[in-house]
């Protein structure tokens, strides 16, 4: 193994740590409600850490906004909308079903989806090949691991006697958002897929090639940013819980447990990028699997830790750790047809 691909490796370990860990933050912070956290963890992760980065490694970043097609500026913000769109349900899906079980379901499905829609999308003719087959069979797997990963949620809920604030089973609203964030999410790749020119313009400014990109995060999060911030404000007003954002003794701790949250999320994505440039090919074959694997069994362990599944059956441990398991599978699979 070279120097290189060791750094790429540390990084990416590193970087699914994070982003397995960041939600840990927000359980420690019980006198703030989701809209509370979520718009800090927002406005630092999605905001302000993005242009950061874009801003430092970028030269001439300004100019080479301005120098970039309205068409190709307005698509990768539109696909980042989307993605917003699916940010905010997955923070619905964490409050409904824990960090364990809904990192699992959005990762298998984001991971599947995420794979499969640019190939249909931008590459129809080109449908029926060994690598669409690799994809499907990865997709077929993921199904499967939901549906133990599913089975497990409903024994918790059965054992616990959960219900949602709506009323009604609390794992089957949790599933569904979680089903419906893991479709959305996936349309940040095509931010990256026709913010291209963004990318090249980037480079040839002077950013490094692993930096290159730094701008189509910063226009595609501000996008996404927009969606998560309206519903935010949406419940701050309506539930009156303004306030909570000025509250004595937890303002400051709260803040920056907040940054901190949007640090740990946006960091994570950006030592991956790193990571993965050290590999160079072997990226999307070790890296991005890797990544994926580390972020499960991360999120699991805090989940468990945190007390997720504090009083359930051995029977329902080996129900979701089996659905973790499979899903792990299907992330290597899946990793083998985007590497094809």
């Amino acid at each position: 193994m070279t120097e290189s691909m060791g750094w790429g490796l540390g990084l990416i370990l590193l970087g699914g740590f994070l982003q397995g860990s960041f939600v840990l933050i927000w359980k420690r912070m019980p006198a703030w409600r989701f809209e509370n956290t979520w718009l800090v963890y927002s406005i630092a992760g999605m905001i302000a850490l993005p242009w950061l980065l874009a801003v430092t490694t970028v030269p001439g970043f300004a100019e080479v906004l301005h120098r970039t097609s309205a068409k190709t500026l307005v698509e990768a913000a539109a696909f980042g909308f989307g993605w917003g769109v699916g940010s905010v349900l997955a923070g619905l899906g964490i409050k409904y079903v824990g960090m364990a079980l809904s990192s699992s379901i959005l990762l298998g499905i984001t991971a599947s989806f995420g794979s499969l829609l640019p190939l249909v999308v931008l590459q129809p003719g080109n449908f029926w090949t060994r690598q669409t087959y690799v994809l499907m069979a990865g997709l077929l797997i993921v199904i499967l691991g939901l549906s133990l990963c599913s089975m497990a949620g409903r024994r918790r809920e059965r054992e616990l006697s959960q219900a949602t604030e709506f009323g009604g089973s609390a794992f089957w609203w949790g599933l569904v958002v979680c089903v419906l964030s893991g479709l959305f999410s996936p349309m940040l790749n095509f931010s990256f897929v026709f913010g291209g020119e963004l990318q090249r313009l980037a480079f040839a400014s002077g950013a490094k090639p692993a930096m290159a990109s730094n701008l189509i995060w910063a226009v595609a999060l501000s996008a996404g940013f927009t969606v998560n911030a309206a519903y935010c404000l949406y419940l701050l007003q309506k539930n009156r819980t303004w306030g909570l954002l000025n509250q004595k003794n937890v303002r400051g701790p709260y803040w920056v447990g907040g940054i901190l949250m949007g640090l740990f999320w946006f960091g994570a994505i950006a030592l991956y990028g790193i990571g993965a440039a050290h590999l160079g090919a072997l990226g999307a074959v070790i890296g991005w699997p890797l990544f994926m694997l580390v972020i499960i069994l991360t999120s699991n362990f805090f989940g468990a830790m945190s007390g997720e599944w504090k009083g359930v059956s051995k029977g329902t441990y080996r129900f979701v750790w089996a659905g973790n398991a499979v899903l792990v599978l299907a992330i290597y699979v899946i990793s083998r047809g985007r590497a094809a």
